[in-house]
């Protein structure tokens, strides 16, 4: 047996003993290390998802560890590499797929939430999932891999180029990454945040700052691009006046990113999309090549993940993180130690 952080129902998680199978043909089993705590999760957390996630059920996708097992016909991979999980199962089969969309599968098994995900001591997964982390890499800045790869996918959909100017809204963990990638890029980066923590983290970081409670947003535009308006923007708000926002600092032909999840319809000016001939892109997910860009970002300290981590927690304390992220404003990422086994779980 395993210990695992459970979701039970609304508002309701515990840690307790689970089953994790052996692996299998082609399969791994992990010994996981550290798993952040995303948005997503929060949203299990709070019933949103109770219409695909079967409880119990084992949460967690943004993780990192080390290989305790292989099953038959693993070949690349050894007991000890320190990896993380792509934690996507598409079935190769459906129309995205056949297009090459394979991340984006019409049947997509999201590892995490529709399958048993890795905040337990024992995990295994497909060794088709398995992505290779430098030694170097210490293994809780690693567990930062994965929303970097949702950034490295955001600014590649959004096709951010050296020398343009791009507003990123909301000032959160994604927010934050996508706002680094694209600095990286050689974007000049503005970040629209509510919350003065995350502004002041976020500046800490190299980054600048507005505030659209208290800052006069057309001006600083204006000022900022010479009254032609922002290249791109991406919304990462999920809020109304977020999504506003990405719209209004738009210049002509300017690229609107949609990277948040929006759980209602929102009203969008389409006036504004007519006259500046405005460009709305999805982004949802990653790719392998995505993954791998991430790895280089964490690895090298383009993304400093040492800074964005707020705290690391046992096992036992889980519960107790979700709460605290739910308050939003005074944490930005909490990662769950899996290597605590004071409750006697296996070595």
């Amino acid at each position: 047996m395993t210990l695992a952080v459970r979701y039970l129902a609304a508002r309701t998680l515990d840690t307790a003993p689970a089953e994790n199978p052996p692996p299998g043909p082609g399969q791994v089993e992990i010994a996981p290390a550290y798993v952040g705590i995303c948005g997503t999760d929060l949203h299990i957390f709070h019933g949103d998802m109770d219409a695909r996630v079967a409880a119990p059920a084992v949460l967690g996708h943004e993780m990192s560890g080390r290989i305790v097992r292989v099953g038959a016909g693993v070949e690349d991979w050894s007991p000890g590499d320190a990896v993380t999980v792509m934690p996507l199962r598409w079935d190769d089969t459906c129309p995205a797929c056949r297009a090459g969309h394979q991340h984006i599968c019409q049947h997509l098994d999201f590892i995490g939430i529709d399958s048993p995900g890795a905040m337990q001591q024992r995990w295994t997964v497909p060794a088709t999932t398995l992505v290779r982390l430098p030694g170097s890499l210490p293994l809780d800045h690693a567990a930062l891999v994965e929303p970097t790869a949702v950034a490295v996918h955001d600014v590649g959909r959004a096709q951010v180029r050296s020398g343009e100017k791009a507003v990123v809204v909301g000032g959160g963990p994604v927010g934050v990454l996508i706002a680094l990638v694209a600095r990286a890029a050689g974007a000049e980066v503005r970040v629209v945040e509510l919350s003065s923590h995350r502004r002041r983290l976020a500046e800490k970081l190299g980054l600048t700052t507005w505030d659209p409670a208290a800052d006069d947003l057309p001006e600083l535009v204006r000022e900022w691009t010479g009254d032609a308006g922002a290249d791109v923007a991406f919304e990462v708000s999920g809020a109304q006046g977020g999504v506003d926002t990405a719209v209004d600092v738009l210049g002509v032909r300017g690229r609107l990113c949609l990277v948040a999840i929006h759980p209602r319809p929102r009203e969008v000016n389409l006036h504004r999309f007519f006259w500046r001939e405005l460009t709305l892109v999805g982004a949802r997910l990653y790719d392998r090549s995505d993954f791998e860009r991430a790895v280089i970002l964490v690895a090298d300290g383009t993304v400093p993940a040492e800074q964005l981590i707020t705290k690391v927690v046992p096992m036992a304390q889980a519960p107790d993180a979700f709460e605290a992220l739910e308050g939003g404003g005074d944490v930005m990422k909490i990662l769950v130690d899996c290597t605590d086994d004071s409750q006697g779980a296996i070595q």
